[in-house]
């Protein structure tokens, strides 16, 4: 079972054999050019958030350089004029396709499949996502971090938290000290945060969390199902830091009311315990569940690699459900809502998360999506923004780094066309990204799906996710 299980999850793995530079596109990172955007609005997005109006920004190698100082002679200039920078957004919550095998077949062997990074990445940056938060992470996504590292592909920063978990995870863990080891080992193995997972039982995930901390790791995820039917109480153990989705608390109750939520957030904030709401998981459920239309009709859904899409219009696990457990979903939907409102009331920490990765949430595509059902949910637009860059990158502990628009950080930037504060679908009015310092104008991002999608529409006949598990079964 465990073999049948690991094929399962590692055939979302894609195969790409084609590996195709973009650099004539973008800048090298080995080049150390100099840029000037003049005449910009900067949303610095910084405590006091207050707006510079019409300002120059100079970027040198990778950092924010200057903010309304001189231009150097050899800069390159961009037009700002009526535009708006905000800093990078971060996706707190994705699962990235990497290269993997399900078993060992033989020595040497190596992957069964792989496929091209860039194609992989690509929609994040086109969509202005700089950072993100790798919540399954394993050896191959650092693998795909150093290729960014090294220059040879243009993707976000990678933030990676191992899954440990009773079973079904990167890690299994069914006893307090099995727990404490994997803690030590995913710390030695070189990732940074934790992950503890729903089939820990009670004992386990307070032993990887008290563990994590002596480690100096910090913990997000999802809270085991061991405490459906406890009390609150329970759950909320000190150093457990960010709840990976507002699922965790409507599966732990019957009552989906606004008094439950109050609850909840009150508990949270006693705990030190951000969310991430991933208001965009649930609604996506409801749609999936209504209609695979739903699905072919995303915005970026062309991008996705064909192997995915296949899957996601084949083999939906969500497509098909009663009405009642449409139903259902949609009041979770509601509840999640209600979440949003009690833990904006209880000022507890929110930040964007999409689980981009699974059916239907594409990556990139799917922050802005967030981002809008936050201000649905009752997040001004400057408190959603606020939840994608600078509380983002508080969390994650890089806030010295990225999160803000100041001298001396890095350049992780979007240049909008439209200002976000007054309607945060601006967001999705991008006019170029800064990633690490690299100028990546709208016509070279237009350049960059573009060839993933002619690659995907050439290779969609390659896939078919059915008869991939069929022959494996075979």
């Amino acid at each position: 079972m465990k073999k049948i299980y690991l094929l399962v999850v590692l055939l979302t793995i894609i195969s790409c054999n084609e590996k195709r530079s973009i650099e004539k596109e973008s800048p090298s990172s080995k080049q150390k050019l100099i840029y000037a955007i003049k005449n910009v609005n900067i949303i610095p997005m910084t405590t006091t958030n207050k707006i510079i109006e019409n300002a120059t920004v100079v970027i040198k190698e990778n950092k924010i350089h200057t903010i309304n100082k001189s231009i150097p002679e050899n800069a390159i200039i961009i037009d700002g004029k009526n535009k708006w920078l905000t800093p990078g957004f971060i996706d707190m919550h994705v699962h990235t396709l990497s290269d993997g095998t399900p078993f060992v077949m033989y020595p040497t062997r190596g992957p069964l499949v792989s496929f091209n990074t860039q194609y992989n990445v690509t929609p994040y940056i086109a969509n202005g996502v700089t950072t993100v938060f790798e919540l399954g992470a394993r050896p191959e996504n650092i693998g795909q971090r150093n290729e960014i590292i090294r220059g040879d592909v243009i993707g976000p920063r990678i933030a990676l938290a191992k899954v440990i978990g009773g079973n079904k995870s990167n890690l299994t863990a069914q006893t307090p000290s099995d727990g404490r080891n994997a803690v030590r080992f995913a710390k030695e193995e070189g990732y940074e945060f934790i992950k503890v997972y729903t089939w820990l039982n009670e004992e386990t995930f307070k032993a990887v969390i008290d563990e994590a901390k002596k480690q100096q790791m910090k913990v997000v995820g999802h809270i085991p199902a061991a405490f459906e039917g406890k009390a609150a109480t329970d759950f909320f153990v000190p150093h457990f830091g960010l709840i990976a989705h507002a699922e965790e608390l409507s599966k732990q109750t019957n009552d989906h009311s606004y008094k439950k939520a109050q609850e909840f957030a009150r508990l949270a904030k006693e705990n030190g315990t951000w969310l991430i709401p991933n208001l965009s998981n649930m609604v996506s459920i409801e749609q999936q569940a209504k209609s695979l239309e739903n699905i072919e009709n995303l915005p970026g859904f062309k991008y996705v690699h064909p192997l995915m899409q296949n899957k996601w219009l084949t083999s939906n696990s969500y497509h098909g459900a009663s009405k009642d457990l449409i139903a259902y979903y949609k009041e979770l939907v509601d509840f999640h809502i209600l979440i949003v409102k009690a833990f904006k009331e209880a000022n507890v920490p929110m930040v964007a998360g999409t689980d981009a990765g699974i059916s239907g949430i594409i990556a990139g595509f799917s922050l802005h999506q967030e981002l809008k059902l936050l201000v649905d949910a009752g997040l001004t637009n400057e408190e959603a923004l606020a939840s994608t860059t600078r509380l983002a990158a508080e969390w994650l502990g890089i806030d010295d780094k990225i999160g803000t628009i100041e001298t001396g950080k890095f350049a992780d930037m979007v240049l909008l066309d439209k200002n976000p504060l007054e309607d945060i679908s601006n967001t999705t009015k991008i006019a170029g990204v800064f990633v690490n310092g690299k100028w990546i104008a709208k016509k070279n991002i237009d350049t960059m799906l573009l060839e993933v999608e002619k690659w995907n529409n050439v290779n969609k006949e390659n896939y078919n996710w059915k008869a991939l598990l069929n022959s494996f079964k075979n």
